[in-house]
């Protein structure tokens, strides 16, 4: 036998006496912190039922809010000390272990983005002593910890009563969607550093302020994107009364730069109170968990950017598993539930038919089109209203460029303004016509595809892809 084999089963061989000579579970003493518990429960709780929760670490602040409603200020909050046990062990082992010596320490926290612009110190690491109706409970709440495999934020709940820690969970489920920082704010999601399924961070965004007259689009459209979102939720009482369903999805095409984001940005500055979830690129993949944060946080909208990266046809790019997430979520909605999605792409043709194959998926797909000679002329006018810039220069602008999209009109007026900006001094309608000039001459560089026109309604034919929208809020 190979020496090395010979070590390794010596090693196994005292590793499995030594198991053996360790006490059973249910024998195992109660550490320091299990008789504090002990104590608070009048009772072993080892031999208590316990139940737990599984909590989205996004909404570690939200569970932490839920607890300090429901335990008051009389409740007893405690720490955990014991090296690095503490990491690894569950709430039982933390109770009872033949070899920990967990005992009560100082309380975690971490500092928790409430807002765009706030925060919340919000505990990571606390065990709760109180008591619901008369009864004693221990509840011990902890963030995720992706890097020993704990994904997600947890609550675990012992108490005397089965009845007690099961009716506590649904009371914790309750007051999370009603105090929840996430509800009315417009959030989006990223992928989280350990693991591929894991969110590693939900972030705050600035509600938009884009109004109507900063929208130009043909005649009528804006009013039906409109009416499908944000009118059948303000009528969703009544539409609710009359058995109607209020889960909606709308679909938005049309090539890069000619307003999608825009409408979009409209839509959610039309609906404050609303929670807004945003995803694009990475993201889109985390669907699910969007449409299950919008259905605790009705009414919400669901924005899913460049939707053809995950929801392309099966015919043609085969089998993608995301697009069945994407699906799973426009379906697993209650028709009640005020959740709108919102879908964009710059490459309809190639997307899979079953987006659209069952209401409350896509009800509503609409063009968003280059813009037509009257739309440029407001183009120009919003953008470029504002400068020393004469009425019959923006006029003659708008008419030479034609096929071209809102995001090169706004590009237009940029470079115009840098010009002078160089020269210290103010725009002029000369610095409108050379900057239009370069513009237009530069039909198959780079520029042209990113800021739309011919080319870039060119590259999308040949399969080309891109957004000059810059993401939702960039």
């Amino acid at each position: 036998m190979d020496p090395r084999d010979d070590d390794f089963l010596k090693d196994l061989h005292r590793l499995v006496q030594r198991l053996n000579r360790m006490p059973e579970a249910e024998d195992a003493p109660l550490t320091p912190l299990g008789e504090r518990v002990a104590d608070h429960l009048g009772a072993d709780p080892t031999g208590l039922p316990m139940v737990s929760e599984s909590v989205p670490p996004h909404r570690l602040v939200d569970l932490d809010l839920a607890l300090d409603a429901l335990a008051g200020d009389d409740a007893e909050v405690l720490g955990l000390r014991g090296g690095r046990h503490l990491r690894h062990e569950e709430f039982a082992g933390l109770l009872a272990s033949p070899y920990a010596r967990i005992q009560p320490g100082p309380v975690e926290y971490v500092s928790v983005p409430t807002g765009p612009d706030t925060s919340r110190q919000t505990k990571s690491t606390a065990l709760r002593l109180f008591r619901v109706d008369g009864m004693p409970v221990a509840a011990l709440q902890r963030a995720a910890d992706p890097q020993t495999g704990r994904e997600t934020a947890t609550l675990d709940v012992v108490a005397a009563s089965p009845a007690v820690a099961s009716g506590l969970l649904a009371e914790v489920r309750r007051l999370m969607a009603e105090l929840s920082v996430v509800r009315g704010n417009v959030v989006s999601f990223a992928r989280g550093e350990f693991g591929h399924h894991g969110i590693g961070k939900m972030t705050f965004l600035e509600r938009p302020t884009v109004t109507a007259d900063q929208v130009i689009l043909p005649d009528g459209l804006l009013d039906r994107i409109r009416a499908h979102v944000v009118d059948i939720g303000g009528r969703a009482g009544d539409l609710r009364a009359r058995g109607q369903h209020l889960k909606r999805g709308v679909l938005l095409y049309g090539p890069p730069g000619t307003g999608k984001t825009l409408t979009i940005r409209h839509l959610i500055h039309e609906t404050p109170g609303t929670t807004v979830v945003l995803l694009q690129g990475a993201a889109l993949g985390l669907i699910g968990e969007a449409a299950a944060l919008a259905r605790a946080m009705s009414p919400a909208l669901v924005v899913l950017e460049d939707v053809d990266l995950v929801a392309a046809d099966r015919g043609d790019f085969g089998l993608q598993p995301l697009l069945f997430e994407v699906l799973d979520a426009l379906d697993g909605l209650d028709g009640d539930a005020d959740v709108a999605f919102v879908l964009t792409t710059n490459r309809a043709e190639i997307l899979e038919p079953a987006l659209a194959a069952r209401p409350g998926r896509v009800d509503l797909a609409l063009e968003i089109p280059l813009p037509d000679l009257p739309a440029r002329q407001q183009l120009f006018q919003v953008y470029g209203g504002g400068l020393p810039l004469s009425a019959e220069a923006l006029a003659t602008a708008a008419e030479r460029a034609e096929g071209v999209t809102a995001s090169f009109v706004k590009e237009v007026i940029r470079r115009a303004v840098l010009r002078a900006v160089s020269d210290d001094r103010d725009v002029t309608d000369d610095d409108l016509a050379v900057a239009l000039d370069a513009m237009l001459e530069d039909t198959r560089g780079i520029s042209r595809v990113l800021f739309g026109g011919d080319a870039a309604a060119d590259a999308q034919a040949t399969g080309g892809h891109g957004s000059a929208e810059f993401g939702m809020f960039g």
